[in-house]
């Protein structure tokens, strides 16, 4: 025990208790009780311990101080001094874009003319010679994709490369353009009636899937005004070649003529076609070449295996915020070019 005590004192700074020992097992009184330590350790110097402690002391009052001495104005000059100035950024929009200049696209002038007929308007593509080219309808909505729709068309051209080759994909584009070309050149000889050439009763016999698709389409069709015919928007300086222009059940419409190997039974799985057509539309109606204006468009989409064609028809209202988009993406397309 004695050996236990003498080896504690070398650790604890305070002096130890001896108790008495009564026989009973208790405690009878506490002797020479200290709290008071008996060593202590020699302070270490650092080296803020020559800091002249009066100069901060006020800095330390301010740390340590209950109340913050900053403000918010201190605090956003602060922030402004060590990160710049503030830059408030733009609020993201709720609403929809808009076009920085919402051109007609009907003409008041023609409103007023009554329609005579006169010839079959056959304008053919004729690029005036200006030091800027006036870009197609075409080239303009191929030069505004957006992201989404430049990633789907990408993985479907690398899906049919997997699939036939670099060569073979290329066979393949060409037959779906001749299919198109042959397609349309019969159309043009069924809507106008004149006479059939040889490559004319070949153009039928290879698209004869497509025209019996589309069948039921020509029956209401009447009144044909234009047929594979150039279109000028004298303001917005943009070109396009509208396939025909006639009536569809009484409504005077440019009509577009499309080929599909997938059914596209609603209007949305025409992805940009509405926004050709109302670009068609609009030239139609600026260009002086004719004297008259039309207000609704209609996309047919023809099958090769004779399935019924799927008609979407667009009046006034349906096509106007086709329009609208149109004008952004021509705003856009005039944008990329400038830079």
């Amino acid at each position: 025990m004695q050996c236990v005590t003498q080896g504690l004192k070398l650790f604890l700074p305070f002096t130890f208790v001896r108790p008495t020992v009564v026989l009973s097992g208790g405690f009878s009184s506490l002797e020479n009780f200290s709290t008071c330590c008996q060593w202590r350790a020699q302070k270490k110097d650092t080296q803020y311990s020559t800091v002249d402690t009066e100069k901060y002391s006020s800095l330390v009052r301010s740390v340590l101080s209950k109340t913050c001495v900053q403000t918010p104005e201190s605090m956003e000059d602060e922030d402004s001094w060590m990160f710049g100035p503030i830059i408030a950024s733009r609020p993201p929009s709720n609403g929809k874009r808009v076009p920085k200049t919402l051109h007609p696209l009907l003409t008041e002038s023609k409103s007023q003319v009554d329609y005579v007929f006169e010839t079959l308007a056959r304008i053919p593509l004729e690029r005036p010679p200006t030091e800027t080219p006036i870009p197609s309808v075409t080239r303009i909505l191929q030069k505004t994709m957006s992201p989404e729709q430049l990633f789907f068309l990408e993985r479907w051209k690398r899906r049919m490369i997997a699939e036939l080759g670099e060569e073979g994909f290329q066979e393949y584009s060409l037959n779906l353009f001749r299919q198109g070309k042959r397609f349309h050149d019969a159309l043009e000889n069924i809507l106008t009636q004149e006479t059939h050439s040889e490559d004319d009763q070949e153009s039928t016999t290879e698209a004869a899937g497509y025209l019996e698709s589309v069948s039921h389409v020509l029956d209401d069709i009447t009144g044909v005004r234009a047929i594979e015919s150039a279109v000028t928007h004298s303001t917005l300086k943009y070109l396009g070649i509208v396939d025909c222009v006639a009536q569809y059940r009484d409504s005077l419409c440019v009509i577009d003529w499309k080929t599909s190997e997938k059914p596209k039974p609603l209007l949305q799985h025409t992805y940009d076609n509405p926004l050709q057509v109302a670009a068609y539309v609009g030239a139609l109606n600026s260009d002086a070449n004719y004297n008259y204006q039309v207000e609704n468009g209609l996309i047919v989409v023809a099958y090769k295996d004779g399935s019924p064609a799927h008609a979407h028809l667009l009046n006034l209202t349906q096509i106007m915020p086709f329009w609208e988009k149109w004008l952004l993406r021509l705003e856009e397309y005039t944008e990329k070019i400038s830079v």
